[in-house]
C-alpha cells in the first residue's frame, strides 16, 4: 500500500541495526527468545519482517485499517489451505454488482450515487460493498473462522486501495478518475503469513491507545514510530477505517469525513509530555524510536528525554521521501529527508 511513513523502504537498516545492538548486549539471550514490540505499527512493515526471528510480537494501531491488517499479518500465524483461499477469492470475485445501488461506498463515495464524491468509479465502490456485505455474512454465519476474516478484510482494503482515486492519502479525491482508478476491481489475496519455524507464536494485536497498552505489556524490544507531524492519520486513511469497519454514520463536509482519533502526538503542545510518558513507563531493555528531521520534536528534545532512563545512542540514514508529499504536503521541497534511528538501552 501506499502509505505514509511507511517504513517499507527503510526496514532492511532498521532491523539490521535493532538485530546488531540486541545482540551485541545480548550474547546469551538470542534474538529468537525475545519478545518484540511495535506500538504504532501501521502496515506493520517492521513486525512483519522481524515476525520469523523472534518469540512473540506485540503490535498495536489505534486506527480500524491498521488493526485488520496487523490481525492478518501479524496475529495469524497458522496458514490457511490453498485450496479454501482459492475458494473464497474465487466466490468473492464473482459476486454480481448488477443490483447493488444501497451500499454504503457507492452511496457515499462515488459520484454516480449523487453524492458527488469520486473516491471510487461507480463499479468499483459497488464491488467493495457487495464484497464486503458477503465478508461480513459469512463472519455472522460463521462460515469463515476469525483468521480467515481478517485475511478477506486485509485483502480487500489492499485491493481497494489499489483502484482508489486518490493522491496515496484519502484527505481528497481527484477530480477525474486516473488510469490506475478506471481498471476494474480484481479481489487479490493479501499475503497469508506461513507457520514460524521451531515454536507455535502467540502474537497479540491491540488497538489501544500507546500511551495506556504500554503499562500492560512487557519484553525485551519496543519500536515505536509514531506520527512526525500535524497529519492526522484517522483522517487521511478515513475510507479505509470505513471499509474496515463498515458502520453506519453520516459522512461530513465534502471529502466524506468520519469521526476519528486525533494523536496527541500529531499536536506540537502535547507530543513532549505524552512521549515522555511513554518511554518513562515502558518496560522494555531496548527502545528504538524512528523520527525524522521534520518532526514536532527536535532531536535535542528526544536525546533530553530519553537520556533521563538509560543510555542513549544515534543512528540515521537519508532516503527519498514519500511520493505523494508533492501534492499532500507542498511546504517541504527537499526530495530527500534523514531518518533518526533514536536508541535507548535501560
Amino acid at each position: 500500500m501506499n502509505y505514509i511513513g511507511s517504513k517499507l523502504r527503510l526496514s532492511d537498516w532498521i532491523i539490521e541495526t535493532i538485530t546488531e545492538k540486541y545482540n551485541k548486549s545480548n550474547p546469551s539471550k538470542p534474538l529468537s527468545q525475545t519478545i518484540f514490540a511495535e506500538l504504532f505499527a501501521g502496515t506493520g512493515i517492521i513486525s512483519r519482517k522481524l515476525k520469523p526471528f523472534v518469540n512473540q510480537i506485540i503490535a498495536n494501531d489505534l486506527e480500524p485499517y491498521s488493526y485488520v491488517l496487523l490481525k492478518n499479518y501479524i496475529e495469524n500465524t497458522k496458514a490457511i489451505p490453498n485450496e479454501r483461499i482459492v475458494f473464497l477469492i474465487e466466490e468473492l470475485n464473482s459476486l454480481s454488482i448488477k443490483e447493488q445501488k444501497d451500499g454504503f461506498i457507492y452511496k457515499n463515495y462515488c459520484q454516480g450515487s449523487g453524492s458527488k464524491r469520486l473516491y471510487f468509479s461507480d463499479d468499483n465502490g459497488k464491488k467493495i460493498d457487495v464484497i464486503r456485505k458477503k465478508v461480513e455474512e459469512w463472519k455472522l454465519n460463521n462460515f469463515v473462522s476469525q483468521s480467515e476474516y481478517f485475511f478477506l478484510l486485509a485483502s480487500l482494503l489492499e485491493s481497494a486501495d489499489k483502484i482508489a482515486n486518490t493522491a496515496s492519502v484519502y484527505g481528497a479525491f481527484l477530480k477525474q478518475l486516473k488510469k490506475s482508478a478506471q481498471k476494474n476491481l480484481v479481489f487479490s489475496p493479501a499475503h497469508f503469513p506461513k507457520p514460524q519455524n521451531g515454536h507455535n507464536q502467540e502474537n497479540q494485536v491491540f488497538k489501544e491507545d500507546a500511551n495506556e497498552l504500554i503499562k500492560k505489556i512487557k519484553g525485551d524490544i519496543l519500536y515505536l514510530d509514531p506520527p512526525y507531524n500535524a497529519r492526522q492519520y484517522g483522517a487521511n486513511y478515513h475510507l479505509l477505517n470505513t471499509i474496515a469497519l463498515y458502520d453506519n454514520f453520516e459522512p461530513k463536509g465534502k471529502t466524506g469525513l468520519r469521526e476519528y482519533e486525533r494523536s496527541k502526538y500529531c499536536k506540537k503542545n502535547e507530543v513532549e509530555t505524552v512521549f515522555e510518558e511513554l518511554i518513562k513507563n515502558a518496560d522494555f531493555e531496548f527502545i528504538f524510536l524512528s523520527y525524522n528531521n521534520e518532526g514536532l520534536m527536535n532531536l535535542e528534545t528526544i536525546k533530553r528525554i530519553m537520556n533521563k532512563y538509560g543510555s542513549y545512542s544515534l543512528e540515521k540514514t537519508e532516503y527519498q521521501r514519500f511520493k505523494a508529499d508533492k501534492d499532500i504536503n507542498r511546504e517541504h521541497k527537499a526530495n530527500a529527508t534523514m531518518e533518526y534511528l533514536h536508541i535507548l538501552k535501560r
